[in-house]
């Protein structure tokens, strides 16, 4: 759940800080078997936006030949080179953002998007960028938080976005509809799975969310 901006470094310290304990807390109590669905099936030359601190390198299978994993923020760029190491599978550790991927076009077959869009200043360009370095065909491999289905808890959501929560969550956004954002982003649909993590009796405002694939068109 990394920022990305255009046009310069990201600088998000504390966040950064706060983040590493997050999603080494989430590893523990069940993300671990989300990101293994997520890169089920992944294969061939692989780009990651919003790399974080590497914790999918360890779940990319042997079909993987090779992966670029973006992240902007340099202490959690740091961490990744590190995990790169340890990983079963080359990963090259870049700095860059989602809108603008140090790659040339249809230069990939497959892309992962992990708690990331949520972060983007702007969903289209760092979709329209993910579809550029995708070969025709290729698949987008993508687990976020959403816009929930509840009319009552998406206000909720609604009303964090435009107050506290991007500042609170480093530029994170909670209501997005990352799944029709995809689909006009010139994508098919291939597989969605919706469903709340964690699944506590007390859901978070991050709880709704979606893991799945999606082919490039054309």
């Amino acid at each position: 759940m990394t920022r990305s901006a255009v046009g310069g470094a990201v600088h998000h310290p504390w966040f950064a800080r706060l983040w590493v304990r997050i999603a080494a807390a989430a590893e523990e109590h069940g993300a671990a078997e989300h990101r293994a669905r997520l890169l089920t099936g992944i294969a061939g030359r692989v780009v990651e936006i919003g790399a974080g601190t590497g914790v999918n390198f360890a779940h990319y299978p042997a079909t993987v030949d090779d992966v670029l994993a973006v992240e902007p923020e340099p202490l959690l760029r740091g961490l990744a080179a590190r995990a790169a190491e340890r990983a079963t599978v080359r990963v090259v550790v870049a700095d860059g953002v989602a809108e603008r991927i140090p790659a040339e076009d249809g230069a990939f077959d497959a892309a992962v998007a992990s708690l990331v869009l949520c972060s983007v200043p702007d969903q289209a360009p760092a979709l329209a960028e993910l579809r550029r370095v995708l070969r025709p065909g290729g698949r987008l491999h993508f687990w976020e938080h959403v816009r929930a289905d509840g009319a009552g808890f998406a206000r909720v959501q609604a009303l964090l976005d435009r107050t506290v929560w991007p500042r609170l969550g480093g530029g994170c956004h909670t209501s997005r509809d990352t799944a029709a954002a995809i689909t006009a982003a010139g994508f098919t649909l291939e597989r969605v799975e919706r469903f709340r993590f964690p699944a506590g009796r007390v859901p978070s405002p991050t709880a709704p969310q979606i893991l799945g694939t999606a082919l490039r068109d054309g």
